[in-house]
């Protein structure tokens, strides 16, 4: 792949001064470690920044940073690269790669682990397993920890320890004008509160100490059922939601069936007690009985174990698309929408999946965290996936139409870290009544505006 052409003197100003701190290794412009640094999760991002520079340190962001603002380049910061919308990339612009940067180092007696801002989920849960504990994650294991906690993180442990951002503890932040800031609850106790789902709008956050949690095992897997049954079995997970204790996290959604029919997915994980999980008449098996499935799989496992063994399913080179709405419980007019548009996949690589949240996550008061909203909810991840460039139409098509049947039922703005830039009406909703906070703390730690990365709409004139 070739390096972004880009004759301005600014960028070359800025490539000469770079070569002038770093080593010229970690600075690219072409070649292998250019298209390394510009490949990304999601195939149908083309952005391509004119430089990116490999971050062995915080001392590499912070001279990005400066040389970004020195010379007048558009700013991206580049973790594991999972962000469907591209915002990982600029074109044009200085891209901060920040993979080398993922050591963990575990404190099992303090539970908690110092984190790169490189790290991926996958990372965290083997080193915190190493100890018998496990960290807040989503449920894929190649996405990246900074990203995924900035804007909040839902997970599968949700109900149990709550989302990835209520258990972000201190980060060290390289800010705008290139000073080095660690927060915490004692120190600049703003930012880190902006932090906890104001997504990376406030600085590169180069390290983050995270709670870490004594779960030894989880149950988890999927079963499926045909689609025929959809409506019912959506009624008994209605249910199963309504009376689920912490321990037990339920998402719901439709998929492809083996022989590529639609399906709906029942996929639990249950974090508690060895003897409830496997109990006839308890909240798991019962899952197993909302219908006649087709698919039955269900195992015990580590919670790493259980993470990884899902990344095969979103593997890296596809062309995605994206849409959500978050609602608040399955009603009827809900899973009409869900029944309507899961029953008519675009092909079998895409989906329609309900992500519960509840318990530990819900418990948080809205104003505790820069994440909203907290009362009990289902949160629609519509991923639209389609192969090669020129074939997906259809699938946007689907996509924004599923988007819009749910939008009528759903909580004004939607979840930070799957909005596009497309989603213009729900933007201004994201963060609901802690927007007019989030925005001063934007303005007094990048009054210009240099970091963009969730949706997080700036404050008008005073």
């Amino acid at each position: 792949m070739p390096g972004h052409t880009d004759d301005r003197p600014s960028v070359a100003a800025a490539q000469r001064a770079l070569r002038a701190l770093l080593p010229a290794q970690q600075i690219h412009v072409s070649g292998k470690g250019y298209t390394e640094g510009i490949t990304v999760w999601n195939a149908a991002v083309r952005h391509r920044p004119a430089i990116v520079l490999t971050c062995n340190s915080t001392a590499d962001v912070v001279t990005g940073v400066r040389t970004a603002r020195e010379f007048g380049l558009p700013l991206t910061v580049r973790g594991r690269g999972h962000d469907w919308a591209g915002r990982a990339l600029s074109d044009g612009g200085l891209t901060l790669d920040l993979r080398p940067l993922r050591d963990v180092r575990v404190n099992p007696g303090a539970r908690t682990a110092e984190v790169g801002g490189g790290a991926s989920a996958n990372d965290l849960l083997a080193a915190a397993g190493a100890h018998g504990l496990v960290a807040a994650t989503g449920t894929i294991g190649t996405v990246g920890v900074a990203g995924l906690t900035l804007g909040g993180g839902y997970g599968p442990l949700a109900g149990r320890i709550g989302l990835a951002a209520d258990n972000l503890l201190a980060a060290e932040v390289v800010t705008a004008d290139g000073s080095v800031v660690r927060t915490d609850h004692q120190q600049h106790p703003d930012l880190l509160w902006a932090l906890r789902g104001g997504g990376g709008n406030f600085g590169v956050v180069t390290s983050m100490t995270v709670r870490l949690h004594a779960v030894p095992s989880v149950m988890t897997g999927l079963v499926l059922y045909p689609w025929h049954q959809a409506t019912r079995v959506l009624e008994r997970v209605r249910e199963a939601h309504h009376d689920a204790p912490d321990d037990l996290t339920i998402q719901v959604g439709a998929i492809a069936a083996p022989d590529g029919s639609p399906a709906l997915l029942v996929l639990p994980t249950w974090a508690g007690d060895a003897a409830a999980r496997e109990d006839p008449a308890g909240p798991v098996m019962a899952l197993t009985r909302l219908g006649d499935p087709l698919l039955t799989q269900l195992e015990t496992a580590p919670y790493a174990a259980a993470i990884a063994a899902r990344d095969a399913m979103f593997p890296d080179g596809r062309y995605v698309t994206i849409r959500t709405r978050s609602v608040p419980g399955l009603s009827d007019d809900v899973i009409g929408v869900v029944e309507r548009f899961g029953g008519r996949l675009p092909n079998p690589m895409s989906g329609l999946t309900l992500h519960h949240f509840h318990g530990a996550a819900a418990r948080v008061a809205d104003a505790d965290t820069a994440f909203a909203p907290r009362r009990p909810h289902l949160m629609a991840e519509i991923i639209g996936i389609h192969p090669a460039r020129d074939s997906g139409e259809h699938v946007v098509r689907w996509a924004d139409a599923a988007s819009a049947g749910l939008a009528e039922h759903a909580f004004p703005g939607g979840y930070a870290n799957l909005l596009g830039p497309e989603a213009a009406s729900q933007i201004p909703r994201v963060h609901g009544d802690n927007l007019p906070r989030l925005q001063r703390i934007k303005a007094a730690v990048d009054p210009d505006g240099v970091f963009s990365a969730t949706p997080l709409p700036m404050a008008g004139p005073a």
